[in-house]
């Protein structure tokens, strides 16, 4: 079983076809920015050729989207910003998006100790799906997080500045998710641990980046991978 992550959507969608497996994946997880500065029609557009290249699909929205993007993905039941899905027994996802502020004042910012908020609530969401699924002694999760953790690979833009979040870094440490997967800084591709956590920034969809999230005999799986 395997689900297909991508993020940094920004409206170009055509590369989705191309990801092997896509087709035949248990699901599709658009992890951040559907669109650039778009508000619903574009982010409906997005959504609908996404579902082309698999049905199931999940999403939450980046700071590049209006907040009735947000809306939408609640209304077509693709929501995992503050929520937490099971995506097979045993393995859960939690996702905050949006994103810390940034210099471009883009339309879905939020201050620091409210997207530490937000991932605390979530995670505790994730707590008691996990519970409920008789999986709380011992359960995978994922979290899709747009913004990435400070002082990695993956928040240090084209000039070597690291602008990702000291919040999002703290929450990888303290709660130790099996698997994270960021964005928002396209030219930081890679991956590295951070303690147990496997964290990974595919980049720009449009240039190929995609994470292949594998779950096979109780072991998960995350690799990056590109077009």
């Amino acid at each position: 079983m395997y689900w297909i992550a991508v993020g940094d959507v920004h409206e170009s969608t055509g590369v989705l076809e191309s990801i092997p497996g896509i087709h035949e994946a248990k699901g599709l997880i658009l992890t951040g920015d559907l669109t650039n500065r778009g508000r619903e029609d574009k982010a409906r557009r997005v959504l609908d050729l996404a579902r082309k290249a698999n049905p199931t699909l999940l999403a939450q929205m980046g700071n590049m989207d209006h907040p009735e993007v947000g809306e939408l993905l609640v209304r077509s039941g693709a929501n995992i910003h503050r929520q937490a899905r099971l995506l097979a027994p045993g393995l859960v996802l939690m996702g905050v998006g949006w994103s810390t502020p940034t210099p471009f004042g883009t339309p879905s910012e939020v201050p620091e100790a409210e997207l530490v908020r937000w991932l605390d609530e979530t995670h505790r969401l994730a707590q008691a799906l996990a519970a409920r699924d008789g999986a709380a002694g011992g359960f995978h999760l994922v979290a899709t997080i747009h913004t990435p953790p400070l002082g990695t690979t993956l928040d240090r833009t084209s000039r070597g500045v690291h602008v990702g979040s000291a919040g999002v870094r703290a929450f990888i440490e303290k709660a130790q998710p099996e698997v994270v997967i960021c964005g928002h800084i396209h030219e930081a591709v890679g991956e590295e641990h951070l303690g147990r956590s496997h964290v990974l920034n595919p980049g720009l969809l449009a240039e190929g980046g995609y994470v292949r999230l594998g779950l096979t005999n109780g072991q998960l799986r995350a690799s990056l991978e590109r077009v």
